[in-house]
């Protein structure tokens, strides 16, 4: 495509403006990068879809200052979920608490995602930084050495408009057209699903439990979800006789919710069949185009890390952008986002696949087998498994803790740690670690941005001392570069610090 001297530039487009795109705009929208984001619709999707974010996702919230308007509309999953099979045995119970886990809030929250992405899009509003072209659709896109120039629709004038990026982040769903134009295919992990969705509005308080439960009936295997206030959903397995059409009718539905609730009980919010998949794309990067969230990898809900997977892509994105465009790394740490994030991305879609097979067995038979395995003890208790990268920007020689997020204490200040750090790399050290290094060092430290601490918080030198060690290197996203005992190690660490030739 040509370019002419009156196409509006900026530094990053965004096409999609769910909560991964929404999340994204408010990142580099804080970092005070100039970016556009392309929405075809008009607004915000007024229907309940993703209920479930975790802890770490929180803590992103946190980073770009919307932590307190977010808890002001979701609510702690203290209670956890329940694998209850046709008896009403509990086999297997996914943790659950309100307090205060590693992340510095709950390990798990509900919430309606109306409200928390109209949320999200005033946030990013504060930003006179961020465009925002809602009911404007992407019509293609071509790159060349310097940047990418989409070209939209206007679709309330049918107006059509060139504009260029630096980078394209293509956050637009499973049927994502920056995908499309990529080329990049998808790997099918194994799970392709109909469930019905059932979500409804409770007229008065009824007795249902307070946490969510995975009915593993051969029968009819079904979840349910106490999701926040009045709110609460069904998600019904859809079997090979249904006729699919009848299936969504009130009178079966309320039919098959009787046990727990009555017409005259709830209100009908939306009844939709969906299509569980577990796919993974190859390939999130083609020189400025990038991929993020559902555009890239689709998961099963039985983990509830859907949205949750796409918001770890913004917080991983963004911080690398924003080093790129500000000339303190090189283009390549961009090649580290698949690297990192593809791998963490299939273990949770591998796990969520295996919970799918527990819970969506209909032959009696191997129900029966399942149930006496889980029978000979009490329920398995079991958590998400700890976040760990992929090869990219961290001491990935070291082993753990390295890559992983490093834990967010309140400080003797009455702070949260991130707010200290703020989106930075961060260098904390004792007992001589800091001053032991080189100025060559010292220097790649101020040419990251990173802020260095030399006299740590009671709460970080607790777990340098967990970890027998008197640094830590953290990046932007709070994950783990590294952990050295000397300053020479620290030294050699910092060699994983990406910075500008």
């Amino acid at each position: 495509m040509a370019e002419r001297e009156d196409t509006p530039s900026f530094d990053v487009a965004i096409v999609g403006y769910g909560p991964t795109g929404a999340t994204l705009a408010n990142l580099l929208g804080s970092a005070g990068l100039s970016v556009l984001v392309v929405e075809k619709e008009a607004d915000v999707y007024p229907m309940p879809r993703a209920i479930h974010f975790d802890g770490e996702v929180m803590r992103i919230f946190q980073s770009i200052g919307l932590r307190e308007e977010v808890l002001a509309i979701s609510r702690p999953g203290a209670q956890g979920m329940h694998f209850v099979n046709a008896a009403g045995e509990t086999m297997l119970i996914r943790g659950g608490t309100a307090a205060l886990g590693p992340h510095g809030c709950a390990n798990n929250y509900y919430f309606h995602q109306p409200e928390l992405e109209a949320l999200l899009r005033r946030g990013a509003a504060r930003f006179a930084n961020v465009s925002v072209r809602l009911r404007h659709e992407l019509t293609g896109v071509a790159q060349d050495g310097d940047c990418a120039t989409l070209s939209v629709r206007d679709l309330a004038s049918g107006r059509c408009s060139d504009f260029r990026a630096r980078y394209v982040v293509g956050c637009d769903g499973a049927r994502s057209p920056v995908r499309a134009s990529m080329g990049a295919p998808m790997v099918d992990l194994g799970l392709r699903q109909p469930w019905l969705v059932f979500d409804v509005v409770l007229a008065h308080e009824v007795d249902l439990p307070d946490h969510t439960v995975q009915h593993c009936d051969p029968a009819r295997p079904m979840t349910y979800c106490n999701v926040i206030g009045a709110r609460r959903r069904w998600e019904i397995m859809v079997l090979p006789d249904d006729d699919r059409a009848a299936l969504v009718e009130p009178d079966n539905l309320w039919r098959m919710v009787s046990r727990w609730v009555k017409p005259e009980e709830a209100r009908l919010e939306r009844a939709v069949i969906y299509t569980f998949h577990s796919v993974l794309a190859e390939g999130w990067r083609q020189g400025r185009l990038l991929l993020a969230g559902d555009a890239c990898h689709q998961t099963p809900p039985f983990l509830g890390q859907g949205m949750c997977a796409g918001i770890r892509d913004a917080a991983n994105l963004a911080w690398k952008l924003e080093a790129v465009l500000r000339g303190r790394a090189p283009d390549g740490l961009l090649d580290t986002y698949e690297s990192e994030r593809a791998p963490h991305v299939r273990s949770l879609i591998e796990l969520a696949v295996r919970l799918g097979n527990l819970i969506q067995t209909t032959d009696p038979a191997l129900a029966r087998e399942r149930d006496a395995k889980f029978r000979a003890g009490q329920p398995e208790i079991f958590e998400l498994p700890a976040q760990l990268l992929g090869h990219g920007a961290f001491d990935g020689q070291q082993g753990a803790p390295a890559g992983r997020p490093f834990p967010q204490p309140r400080l003797a200040d009455g702070r949260l740690l991130d707010e200290l750090l703020g989106r930075r790399m961060a260098v904390i050290g004792r007992n001589g670690t800091i001053s032991g290094v080189s100025a060559s060092t010292a220097d790649r430290w101020r040419r990251a941005g990173a802020i260095v601490i030399d006299r740590p918080d009671a709460g970080l030198a607790e777990w340098l001392d967990a970890h027998h060690a008197d640094a830590v290197v953290l990046r932007p996203d709070r994950y783990i570069v590294g952990v050295a005992r000397t300053a020479g190690d620290l030294e050699r660490i910092s060699q994983h610090m990406p910075v500008a030739p």
